[in-house]
């Protein structure tokens, strides 16, 4: 028997996959299993999913149905309106029943759910993909199949079968010339012109024909086997553990060549390489599952407890004993394995169940469902329910309850877990594991106590490296679309060795006398315990405790203070400086150079004390007379060329915000040689012989001088005292006197003249004496008048000098020489009076020569006796009264002043 396989996309018999209003599984007039084309969400149109060829002018029916939701958004659907298209006109699809070129020739069927289109008397035009339509009452309630594609031909092959052979012929649906000529195509081969030719069962070779000189209007290939395998459906839909059958029929020629055919070998596989089939029965992945139910022309196959691995495409193949291979199906049964599913989905507080499957054994199944394991409800695919109940709910084909859904439930009990389970150490890798008893499979999120962003949604918390941060309280929470629930808590305590230390003071500023709490903070894990250190040049201390108390605080307290915070996995150090703040005390002062201080050396006194902050310094002089502030705040007063006026006491204030204090007061004695002496007789350098007279000899020095006296021209001293005095004077005492100081700093002496006068020559001296005294007086006070006022109208000659002011010329500025006018007047008028001149050095200069003339001016007076006692008194009191200095401006020495 000569059977006809298509393997062309087109052919004008019908379709592998062939639709009528026929049950899904069922087989329908033709002996084809029906298959369909499926929609979304209870949306379907069910269409031949291959495409259609016809010949032209016949009839053409494609068989087709739909399904829609009964209600949307709250609101019953219906349908208002279904239609059939080919083409569009901008956004509105154009009815073929509006369309002029199927006009007359379209016919749609009017069942409920029923889309059959017919079109009558096909045209080469009418090729094209055809689509279906419908719209209901809700906007947006309309759906659109996806199509089927049809093509019109003008040529065919027709196959009759005469015996072992067959005969084919050449059939157009034109009318063609009185005999016409054809071209016949083998393997897509040109073979000659005619219109029909007998041939025999030749394997594996396909043919068209066309009219000679239109090839492109050639018919369509035609497949032709003597050896054939048949299978019902194509396409076959099973839930998973389930039996399913696959029904198989072969065909093959009873004789070939005079000799009987035999079936010698059979097998199915599920490979698509035929080359390398692998036989169901040897697949270790089929083992004990598959059976061949063999009789005659049977070959169907049969699978026990169908696996989702099972999805495949099937073949079958045989082998007999007129060929050297095996003859196998052109093209085998594809089988979809499908395991119901629950598909939940959030409604507001809802959720809604809906019954999935990959595809459908039947059309238009019944579900039924089950909560916890018993039947709820039937009918629906969808179900209900509220968000987070605890319910467990499955469902099934009905008919084939025994194949449940695997069940849905919210999480029920969440457990976690951390590894490792003991110590936690730094650095360590740490995972926490969250696991609920749940499906379908939840979305896990880790969260952290006390905060609200979540850490990481994962089943597994991974630390790689954990730090003491992380240390706290987790849980995890599940949440999938019918429900939520959380973990308990986890704690993760995190060993770790102690973190650099926090050290702080209790005060701002530390003050001598306060106290002072030191506190020193670690981050540790366990707690770590705290030793206190302050090293010292000498040593170093130590005491415990996260606190140190410096009760009373003193100087010697400042430093820098070590803390080190310490637990068994390791140990950090910290520091504090602290700087006691103190009012000045040990407030001294110091002489450079030290020992003896010699008049016109460099001195410095130099105040020190300790204190903090740093003191500021106020230098005090006492002498006889008063004690004197300077304001010169630095802590070394400086002499640059010392002098005798200088030797006072001296001392020092330090002074700082916090108090103040005074040194002892400290002497400086300036050592000097001994100034030119100053001489005096008494009661007068002219006595009369017999009297007696006394000579005074004064020098100021340091350390004080020796006093020797001699008389001009004689070898031998008079005395060594500062006083000389003559008993019974005569004329031979009479003569310049020298009175000697010295000291260990130097000598200097002065010269005084006696007369001894023969009495009674005193009186007539002293009248020729007195007016000349009292002229002398008056020129010396008309001279130092002169002096001082030219002085004051002076100006000055050079920058920075200054005019002639005896309370404002400093000792550096006075005259090289300085000449004292000395008046004595004695209180007995008859008694000669003697005025000395002597000169003497200005301070801070160097030492004159040691030997140096006093001159004196002898005046006797014999009257004017109130103005001799007025002066008289005056030098008495004070014996530098009745001096006169006259300076000449002289270059300046330097030094500090006060």
């Amino acid at each position: 028997m000569i059977s006809i396989f298509l393997i062309r996309s087109c052919t004008v018999r019908l379709p592998t996959f062939y639709v009528s209003a026929v049950k899904q599984g069922e087989e329908d007039r033709h002996g084809f299993k029906i298959s369909m084309v499926q929609g979304r969400n209870n949306w379907d149109v069910t269409l031949a999913s291959a495409p259609i060829c016809a010949f032209k002018g016949s009839t053409v029916v494609i068989p087709c149905t739909y399904t829609y939701p009964s209600r949307m958004d709250g609101i019953d659907l219906r349908v208002q309106d279904t239609f059939w298209f080919t083409k569009m006109n901008g956004n509105q699809y154009v009815d073929l029943k509006s369309d002029p070129d199927y006009s007359g020739r379209v016919e749609y069927s009017s069942n409920e759910n029923n889309c059959t289109l017919k079109i009558i008397s096909v045209r080469e035009s009418d090729s094209a993909v055809y689509k279906f339509r419908f719209t209901t009452n809700k906007q947006g309630g309309s759906y659109t199949g996806e199509g089927v594609s049809l093509t019109i031909t003008v040529f065919q092959v027709q196959v009759e079968q005469v015996s072992t052979q067959a005969v084919l012929k050449c059939h157009s649906s034109r009318t063609l010339p009185d005999k016409p000529s054809y071209v016949w195509y083998k393997n897509g081969v040109e073979m000659f012109g005619i219109t029909s030719f007998r041939i025999s069962a030749d394997i594996n070779s396909s043919y068209s024909c066309a009219f000679k000189g239109d090839d492109d209007q050639r018919s369509t290939e035609e497949w032709v086997q003597g050896w054939s395998v048949t299978f019902p459906s194509s396409q076959i839909c099973a839930v998973k553990g389930s039996t399913v059958v696959i029904p198989c029929s072969i065909t093959y020629p009873s004789r070939v060549n005079g000799i009987d055919t035999r079936v010698e070998e059979t097998f199915w596989s599920a490979k698509i390489n035929r080359n390398q089939r692998v036989d169901l029965k040897s697949d270790q992945n089929y083992l004990g599952r598959v059976e061949y139910l063999s009789s005659m022309n049977i070959c169907t196959l049969r699978l026990i407890d169908v696996r989702l691995s099972d999805s495949a495409e099937y073949w079958f193949g045989f082998k007999t004993n007129q060929a050297e291979e095996s003859v196998t199906s052109s093209s085998g049964v594809s089988l979809s394995v499908t395991d119901l599913q629950v598909l939940p989905k959030r409604i507001q507080n809802q959720v809604e169940l809906t019954c999935h499957s990959s595809c459908n054994p039947a059309d238009n199944p019944s579900y039924v469902w089950y909560q916890n394991g018993w039947r709820e409800s039937e009918g629906t695919t969808t179900l209900r329910v509220s968000f987070n109940d605890n319910n467990r709910y499955s469902c099934a084909f009905k008919g084939q309850e025994e194949y449940r859904s695997p069940e849905v439930y919210a999480p029920q009990v969440c457990s976690d877990s951390r590894s490792p389970t003991g110590e936690i150490r730094e650095n360590s890798q740490v995972t926490l594991s969250c696991s609920c008893d749940v499906y379908p499979a939840p979305e896990y999120t880790w969260y952290k106590e006390y905060q609200r962003e979540p850490l990481r949604n994962t089943s597994h918390l991974i630390f790689s490296s954990i730090q003491s941060s992380d240390a706290g309280r987790y849980y995890c929470r599940a949440k999938n679309e019918l429900g939520e629930k959380l973990s308990s808590f986890i704690s993760v305590d995190v060993k770790y060795a102690p973190k650099p230390p926090s050290v702080s003071v209790s005060l701002g500023e530390v003050v001598e006398g306060s106290s002072v709490t030191l506190t020193c903070s670690s981050n540790a894990n366990p707690a770590a315990t705290y030793t206190w250190y302050k090293t010292t040049q000498y040593s170093q201390s130590a005491s415990s405790g996260k606190q140190l108390y410096l009760r009373s605080i003193k100087a010697s307290d400042s430093g820098d203070y070590y803390c080190t915070a310490r637990n068994y996995l390791g140990e950090k150090s910290g520091s504090i400086s602290i700087d006691v703040k103190y009012a000045p005390k040990w407030t001294i002062i110091s002489v450079n150079p030290p020992g003896e201080i010699v008049e016109g050396s460099l001195v410095t006194l130099t105040c020190s004390s300790v204190a903090n902050p740093a003191a500021v310094y106020t230098w005090y002089k006492k002498d006889r007379y008063q004690t004197i502030r300077w304001p010169i705040k630095e802590p070394q007063l400086e002499f640059s060329s010392i002098e005798s006026s200088d030797s006072a006491e001296y001392s020092c204030e330090a002074e700082n915000k916090l108090g103040k204090e005074t040194s002892e007061w400290i002497l400086i004695d300036v050592k000097f040689a001994p100034k030119p002496p100053s001489l005096l007789a008494s009661p007068s350098a002219i006595i009369e012989e017999g009297q007696s007279v006394t000579l005074t000899c004064s020098s100021d020095a340091n350390p004080p001088a020796n006093y020797t006296w001699y008389k001009e021209n004689e070898d031998s001293p008079k005395a060594a005292e500062q006083i000389y005095t003559i008993s019974n004077a005569r004329s031979e005492h009479s003569g310049n006197y020298v009175c000697a100081t010295q000291n260990t700093r130097g000598y200097h002496n002065s010269t005084i003249h006696l007369s001894v006068m023969a009495a009674g020559a005193w009186r007539v001296t002293t009248s020729v004496t007195v007016p000349a005294i009292l002229l002398t007086i008056i020129l010396i006070f008309v001279f130092i008048w002169i002096i001082r006022k030219r002085r004051a109208s002076k100006q000055p000659s050079e920058p920075g000098e200054r005019a002639d002011n005896s309370e404002q010329i400093q000792p550096s500025e006075q005259q090289d020489e300085l000449h004292y006018a000395t008046v004595h007047f004695n209180k007995n008028l008859t008694e000669p009076v003697y005025s000395n001149i002597q000169p003497t050095k200005p301070k801070r200069h160097k030492q004159q020569k040691e030997d140096e003339m006093v001159e004196y001016a002898m005046v006797k007076f014999h009257g004017a006796s109130t103005v001799q006692s007025a002066i008289s008194q005056e030098a008495l009191e004070d014996p530098a009264a009745l001096y006169s200095t006259v300076n000449k401006p002289n270059k300046t020495h330097g030094r500090s002043h006060f």
